[in-house]
């Protein structure tokens, strides 16, 4: 294990999923991850509410400011740059949004973090459509600007259902080494295919829960019935398998969405939504972190995190690398 701890910046920490994967030292389905040698020194998100979960749950507090208003210069230098770009316009889940928009440009920040502070190792998380956009030309063009600020750039799509996650969730994972650094990052190797995944029952413990927010109306029900043929609706989940793609819009109303809900009775024609605490954990949030106090704020920032045991895995890879 190294001796000195590898300092980071979490660039878009959100409410913290990427960066406890990266410390580690939690519990999760009854395993144990063990620490890893990282220290985030520094943390920063513009979204309030998600700060405000992030510093429940860490020592280290995370910063509320519009990154594009930062100097780096006024932060303390760091050997890794951890940043989940904001994906709303990469999304395959909306394949009709502007590229161009501001949000899609965030990773110039990214850009500009990386020419200023020139870290040793980079890692970036971003969606699946991140590959497919524009017939792949997206991902050739950032990670074209990654290289030009010299860095070796490697991507590939790590799938969380693979690292023992109850989930369908893919995403794109792009790992960057500083070119006058003599080492090659090896993704992790699965421990499970998707046939032997960890199906939903282990992180639903009823199904027939007494809190009757959670469940859908007889006018949600009655909605999906007279929705059109084309319309993604009822997307119950079997318990035996893993479940799809959280998103961020698990607070929704509506059945007619591309979200997982769960069928509690099919011939009362039951359904619900997940609750905040089980949506946490088919992210593979331990029962520890501490959630927000909004049920709407936490659906959100749950379904934007990047799984905990996903990253973990991930961060796990480098240490092993750094060590070899």
């Amino acid at each position: 294990m190294q001796a000195n701890k590898i300092k980071v910046a979490s660039l878009f920490c959100g409410c913290g999923g990427s960066d406890l994967g990266l410390i580690g030292g939690f519990k999760y389905l009854g395993r144990y991850y063990k620490s890893l040698p990282f220290d985030i020194v520094y943390a920063i998100d513009n979204d309030k509410y998600a700060v405000e979960t992030y510093n429940a749950n860490f020592k280290h507090p995370a910063v509320c400011e519009d990154i594009t208003k930062v100097d780096f210069a006024t932060i303390p230098g760091v050997d890794m740059m951890i940043g989940g770009f904001p994906c709303q316009s990469f999304s395959t889940v909306n394949p009709t949004k502007d590229t161009n928009d501001a949000r899609a440009n965030l990773y110039k920040e990214i850009v500009r973090f990386l020419q200023q502070k020139q870290p040793k190792y980079f890692i970036c998380e971003n969606v699946k459509g991140l590959l497919t956009l524009q017939k792949g030309q997206i991902i050739k063009k950032i990670t074209n600007e990654f290289l030009s600020c010299g860095y070796n750039v490697q991507y590939r799509l790590v799938k969380a259902v693979e690292y023992g996650i109850p989930q369908r969730r893919e995403r794109v994972i792009i790992v960057g080494i500083r070119k006058d650094i003599d080492c090659h990052y090896t993704y992790p190797t699965p421990i499970c295919t998707e046939a032997s995944a960890v199906p939903l029952k282990r992180v639903i413990n009823r199904l027939d829960i007494e809190e009757r927010k959670y469940y859908f109306s007889e006018k949600a029900v009655q909605g999906v019935k007279n929705a059109k043929n084309n319309m993604k609706r009822g997307l119950w989940q079997s318990l035996d398998a893993p479940c799809l793609t959280l998103t961020s819009h698990l607070a929704k109303v509506s059945m007619n969405s591309r979200d997982p809900i769960l069928m509690v009775d099919a011939e009362k024609e039951l359904y619900r939504r997940f609750t905040p605490r089980e949506a946490a954990r088919i992210q593979s949030f331990p029962d520890s972190f501490r959630l927000n106090a909004s049920e709407a704020k936490s659906y959100k920032q749950i379904g934007n995190a990047i799984p905990p045991v996903m990253m973990w895995y991930i961060a796990d890879a480098f240490v092993k690398m750094l060590n070899d």
